[in-house]
Formats: C-alpha cells, sequence, structure tokens
C-alpha cells in the first residue's frame, strides 16, 4: 500500500459546524453539489478565504487567512493552511485548490495501491474509527460532477439502520478523498438569491420583510428540531414582522423516516397553510416516539392534534401528493450545495449547522442594517431622480 498523502483536518469541524463522526452523525447529508462551471481567472487565497466565508456563513468577527498556495501531493491542486481565528480559538486546516480554480477540496487525501473496495473500505474504517461492529459497503465508482473524479457510496451499517456517505476517487483510481468537493465560486449569495424560490411555500413573517430566512431541514434531525425550538420560543418573538421564515425540506438519505414526515409535512401545508408550523413543531417534538414502523400512523395522530382533516392528510400521504414539492426543495438545495441539515439561507447568505443563538441573531442583524442601507439608498436615488423631473 502506498504511504498516505496528506491528512488536513476537516474544515466544517474548525469552524464547529459538524464535528460528529460520520457514521454516528444524524444530520449529515450526501454531499452533492451544482455542476461546475468553468473558470478562466486563475485562483487566488483571497478568493479561497471569500468562499469559505460565505459558503459556510462564518460571522464577519471571525478572521480567517490563508497561506500562499505550496504544491501539494495531489496532482492538479494546490494546498494552503488556512487560520481561522474568533478571538477565542485560532485553528489551522490544510485544504486543496484545484490549479484551475475550480474545485476547492476539505478533507484528506490517500493514495491507492489497488484501488479495491477492500483498500477503500480500510481507509474510511481508518480515518472515522469505525468500530468493528459495524460493517462497511462500497457501491461501484459512478460518474461525478466533478471533472477528474468519480463517486463511490459508502454504506455503514449498525445499530442506528445503514446510513450513506458520498467519497470520490480519481478516474485512474490512484487517490481517493475522504471529505467533500466543492465548486470553488465566489457569487453564492448571489446564486442562492436567484435559485431560491420563495412563492407559495410554507413560511412565517411578512412576504415583504427586510430580511428572508430560508431553512433546508430534515424532519428526524435532532439539530433541526431543536432550531425549531429556538426560533418559535426566542428568535420570532424577537424579531417579529421584520423577517420571514420559508421552510423547505430537505430529507437526507440515511434517516429512515424523514421522506415520509416530509411528504406529511407538505401535504398539511397543501391542505390546510394555516397549520402548517404548528403541524412540523409537533413533529419535531415527537421525534423520539416516530420510528419506520409508525410513522404514517404518526403523521395521522400529529395532523389531527394540529387540526388537520384525517381523512385528507391519509389520502395525500398514501398517494405521494406532495412528494413533488417535497423533491423540488431538495433539488434546489442540492443546486446550492446544501450537505447536511439545517442549512440556512440569510437574505442568501449561506449558514451550515445552527450557530448559538447570539451568532445567528447577529447575522441577521447584519442583514437588517444591510437591508435598510438598501433601502435608503434606493429611497434616496428615487427622491433625486423625483427632484431633477421636477
Amino acid at each position: 500500500m502506498r504511504h498516505h498523502i496528506k491528512r488536513s483536518a476537516i474544515l466544517a469541524a474548525v469552524l464547529s459546524i459538524g464535528g460528529a463522526l460520520w457514521w454516528t452523525s444524524q444530520d449529515r447529508a450526501v454531499s452533492q453539489t451544482s455542476r461546475a462551471a468553468r473558470r478562466s481567472d486563475p485562483v487566488t487565497t483571497g478568493k479561497v478565504v471569500d468562499f469559505l466565508r460565505e459558503r459556510f456563513g462564518i460571522p464577519d468577527g471571525t478572521k480567517i487567512s490563508a497561506q500562499p498556495f505550496r504544491e501539494s501531493p495531489v496532482a492538479g491542486y494546490y494546498e494552503t493552511t488556512v487560520t481561522v481565528d474568533d478571538g477565542t480559538n485560532k485553528k489551522d486546516s490544510t485544504i486543496f485548490v484545484s490549479k484551475d480554480g475550480r474545485y476547492l477540496a476539505l478533507g484528506n487525501f490517500y493514495s491507492l495501491s489497488s484501488g479495491s473496495k477492500a483498500e477503500i473500505l480500510q481507509h474510511v474504517r481508518e480515518q472515522f474509527k469505525v468500530p468493528a461492529n459495524v460493517s462497511l459497503t462500497a457501491s461501484p465508482p459512478e460518474k461525478s460532477k466533478f471533472s477528474g473524479f468519480e463517486q463511490i457510496r459508502v454504506t455503514a451499517t449498525g445499530e442506528r439502520g445503514p446510513q450513506s456517505q458520498d467519497f470520490y476517487i480519481t478516474k485512474d483510481h490512484h487517490t481517493l478523498l475522504l471529505g467533500n468537493l466543492y465548486v470553488l465560486s465566489t457569487n453564492l449569495r448571489a446564486q442562492a438569491l436567484q435559485t431560491i424560490v420563495t412563492a407559495n411555500q410554507p413560511s412565517v413573517g411578512p412576504p415583504h420583510a427586510r430580511v428572508t430566512i430560508v431553512e433546508y431541514a430534515d424532519l428526524q434531525c435532532p439539530t433541526c428540531a431543536r432550531f425549531q425550538e429556538f426560533l418559535e420560543k426566542e428568535f420570532l418573538p424577537k424579531y417579529g414582522d421584520r423577517v420571514r421564515v420559508v421552510f423547505k425540506e430537505f430529507p437526507l438519505p440515511m434517516h429512515d423516516w424523514s421522506l415520509t414526515a416530509a411528504i406529511a409535512n407538505e401535504c398539511a401545508y397543501q391542505i390546510q397553510p394555516s397549520a402548517f408550523e404548528k403541524y412540523r413543531t409537533l413533529i419535531f417534538a415527537n421525534q423520539g416516539m416516530i420510528n419506520a414502523a409508525n410513522v404514517r400512523d404518526q403523521m395521522l395522530v400529529l395532523g389531527e392534534q394540529a387540526g388537520i382533516d384525517k381523512l385528507k392528510l391519509a389520502a395525500c400521504i398514501d398517494s405521494k401528493g406532495s412528494l413533488a414539492r417535497v423533491e423540488a426543495g431538495r433539488r434546489e438545495g442540492e443546486k446550492l450545495g446544501v450537505a447536511s441539515t439545517p442549512t440556512i439561507f440569510i437574505n442568501g447568505r449561506m449558514v451550515t449547522g445552527a450557530p448559538p443563538a447570539d451568532q445567528f441573531n447577529k447575522m441577521v442583524d447584519e442583514a437588517l442594517a444591510q437591508a435598510e442601507t438598501k433601502a435608503e439608498h434606493s429611497n434616496s436615488k428615487a427622491r433625486t431622480v423625483a427632484a431633477k423631473r421636477g
């Protein structure tokens, strides 16, 4: 077996947005990213820093810096050390950037001698410290959305049932990436604002609020349940009609009842929009009572508690009458690079995970201030035009 090329801490852990080990994580999704657009401009460390800040919703008060690029052991890639300093903790992480400026890789690269499934699974087991009583299987390599890479889905099966995640292997099967690939784009906020559909979506708050928050969530995700509780008990009472929160379904493939729950959730919106928020809250609050065997019955019981017609809800769940809405939300999220739940967009600014309340509120305050400034600028410009015409 060839040498281990380079170990680097996944940046998500450095930023405290998902340090749980893969096979036990309740909130991780299979990473899927939009098709890479070709870039003609050279990559710079400044673009990398801007991407990381925007992609992971890093607060403006947190400093990020990147060392000059250096040659890496991975063909076609530079490496750099990124330092994240929030004033209390200062951490370094090695990341990889393709020389053509198209991709950024977070994770560990391994050199492969044979590229066999057994060799790949051994690296997975060692990196993630997978217990011996958890079995690992790997799918055959398939075409990925990233030039030069194929993807291979690894499934871990243990007490919690099967959980899967995609990893990447070069087409020559000489190099394995246990981590995530991202399209290195620095216009993520603009892309989000253009992509996210907010019309005819479950939401709370006025349609024309200065700040729109869009949450992609999985109803089986414990972190999403805690975030919902925060929204209801702390956030919305504080910000009132200054914000609008739009809810999107993003059921994760490793969860065994989240898709059915998502269908039921969107059925509730179709049947009785006013009951949606209460129903969603009830599902989150009763996660511990729901399993793959009883999910349909539980959805109906909770639906009655939310005041939704049981017969209509049952018919919609059984016919999967809202599946198109669920799939639309998931496709939309995947296009934006959503890879875990909850993923939140604050006026287009991506926030992965549920940050501490003060951090989240600060980002919303920044968005409100920016919206106020933009509105004042527009009003001033309109007054100037009107004065000239007068």
